[in-house]
């Protein structure tokens, strides 16, 4: 221990002595300290290009450990901590995916818009769907709604690339999203103005959203779509523009194959079944059938927002409208 110490104090990241040290711990019974020098090892051993046949043996052994320390301790809280909660209350839910980060079987995702961030609102993934009482009469007009789609699908010229470049802005490609097809939209609203030609195609759709409180904001929002992504095709992770609104997906066709992910919380789309998720936590979806997938889209307030920030929020993008004096780049 005298040797691996001085070893360490002359080059603190030595993988070798690392793991000799994390393994003198470990047969001397200190757990928690065997367990902090297999991490630290893993960090500090070399790229993959540099490593010899035994080491990379080694780093996995390190890995091995830690992974073994980590179910003791998980294991210990959990036999702890039984009883002490209703494991089904809201409460205990994020306890428990607070549990996960603390074990390091989440990572933590927190807003990160890419335009404007309101201060001080919760970091939630997917809302609760009692928050939203006008879900149920949208989920109930599926039918009616996937009528208008099939319609529209017949023609499919009104789809138009999710990501479209903008001329007036740096081209950003946004790993090979930026006017591709395989992610593509059928408007209804866009940025605030409705598509009149669009909505006559599809009025039961838009009474359908009567109840609906869009997020209202000049030049940017609400944007109501039919939202398509063909086989294969997958949208990389991203976070949206602003947490002052929600997005809410109606689920209309989906193969075998599609998934969602929004932070730490990966779900299957389910055909008529609605979900509220906040877009500025980074979020991407997969379509690994041979079949289109297409979900209704669109924007609402988020509810924690009085009617007096909203009337701010709605002000605050019309004067910095005024000051530029263009129409905005703006996505949703």
């Amino acid at each position: 221990m005298v040797a691996v110490d001085k070893a360490l104090s002359l080059e603190p990241r030595n993988f070798r002595a690392l793991m000799l040290k994390a393994d003198l711990l470990a047969t001397l019974g200190d757990v928690r300290a065997a367990s902090s020098y297999y991490q630290f090892a893993v960090q500090a051993a070399p790229s993959a290009d540099q490593l010899l046949p035994d080491l990379g043996r080694e780093i996995e052994r390190a890995q091995a450990m830690c992974h073994r320390y980590a179910q003791k301790f998980e294991q210990f809280l959990l036999e702890r901590l039984q009883g002490t909660g209703t494991s089904h209350s809201p409460a205990s839910a994020r306890f428990r995916q607070s549990l996960d980060i603390l074990l390091g079987k989440k990572n933590r995702y927190v807003q990160q818009p890419q335009a404007f961030y309101f201060a001080e609102l919760p970091q939630v993934q997917f809302y609760d769907r009692s928050v939203f009482p006008w879900m149920d009469q949208v989920e109930a007009a599926i039918d009616a709604i996937r009528g208008e789609l099939a319609e529209v699908l017949k023609d499919g010229s009104g789809f138009k690339p999710y990501v479209e470049g903008d001329p007036r802005r740096p081209r950003k490609e946004q790993e090979g999203m930026t006017d591709n097809p395989d992610w593509s939209a059928f408007y209804l609203w866009k940025y605030g103005q409705a598509v009149p030609e669009n909505i006559a195609r599809c009025p039961k759709t838009a009474s359908a959203l009567a109840q609906v409180p869009f997020s209202d904001v000049s030049n940017r929002s609400p944007s109501v779509l039919f939202s398509q992504l063909r086989p294969g095709a997958r949208i990389p992770p991203h976070s949206g523009l602003v947490n002052t609104r929600l997005i809410c997906h109606l689920p209309l066709i989906v193969p075998p194959g599609c998934g969602f992910r929004v932070g730490n919380d990966t779900r299957t789309p389910v055909e008529g079944q609605a979900w509220v998720f906040d877009d500025t936590i980074e979020h991407e979806a997969w379509n690994n059938s041979n079949r289109t997938r297409v979900i209704l889209l669109f924007e609402v307030w988020r509810p924690e927002l009085s009617d007096e920030e909203r009337g701010l929020v709605r002000a605050m993008f019309e004067a910095i409208d005024e000051y530029s004096g263009q129409q905005p780049s703006w996505s949703i």
